[in-house]
């Protein structure tokens, strides 16, 4: 597989840090991208305010030097300020948590914690696409625990190769109150470098193209 991405590493930790930095996540639980990505209720992962659906078998770089967590409040059901993000307090995972003032007026829930990471979509209609994944969720912290645990692995294997090229998937549990309940999965396919090397041996060119298959409609919006 070869990739091209380059993620700005200025003021950074050494990579020999990282394993260490990457495990605090699973205890306690950067650069922002261009566009938010998430999953939303059916499943489907999404970003941008028109909710466009992430290309099917795309693949995407994480930087493992954009973990954060922090807290967020969001405006609570039936409230004037319903889905709206009332305050947002986020740092990166070397720093200690801030110290929260008052809830917001209308978050009902209060603060809530919440963890993030960055990525770099490598392929499809959206290469170049630089996102921000964060949640709140228990299914989506357990997902960014279990990437950055392998990550710090992988630092303890190969410090060469920090960043995982992921599918972005689905996976479910049947929860005992709510059913079916639908959880993110960062599908690791390979690792490369921080400047995007990984040394594969560029394939040879092909004597002659595949014809062109016509072009799929437009991907559905999900707003």
């Amino acid at each position: 597989m070869s990739n091209l991405v380059t993620f700005k590493n200025a003021n950074l930790p050494s990579v020999t840090s990282l394993a260490t930095t990457l495990r605090s996540i699973a205890v306690d639980a950067g650069p922002v991208g261009t566009v938010f990505i998430r999953m939303d209720k059916t499943g489907h992962w999404v970003f941008g305010s028109e909710q466009t659906e992430v290309e099917d078998g795309s693949t995407w770089a994480i930087n493992p030097f954009s973990f954060t967590h922090g807290y967020i409040a969001w405006g609570g059901d039936k409230t004037p300020a319903q889905g709206s993000v009332l305050g947002e307090m986020m740092v990166g995972i070397n720093d200690p948590l801030p110290e929260l003032p008052p809830s917001p007026e209308h978050a009902t829930k209060g603060w809530e914690a919440q963890i993030g990471v960055s990525m770099r979509c490598l392929s499809g209609e959206d290469e170049g696409l630089e996102g921000r994944y964060t949640t709140t969720s228990k299914g989506g912290k357990r997902a960014l625990q279990e990437l950055a645990v392998a990550i710090a692995k992988q630092v303890d294997k190969d410090q060469t190769k920090p960043v995982p090229v992921v599918h972005l998937k689905k996976s479910h549990y049947q929860h005992k109150s709510y059913g079916k309940t639908i959880v993110p999965v960062f599908e690791i396919l390979d690792w490369i470098s921080m400047d995007g090397a990984d040394d594969s041996a560029e394939a040879p060119p092909a004597e002659a193209e595949a014809p062109a298959e016509a072009a799929p409609a437009g991907r559905r919006r999900r707003g």
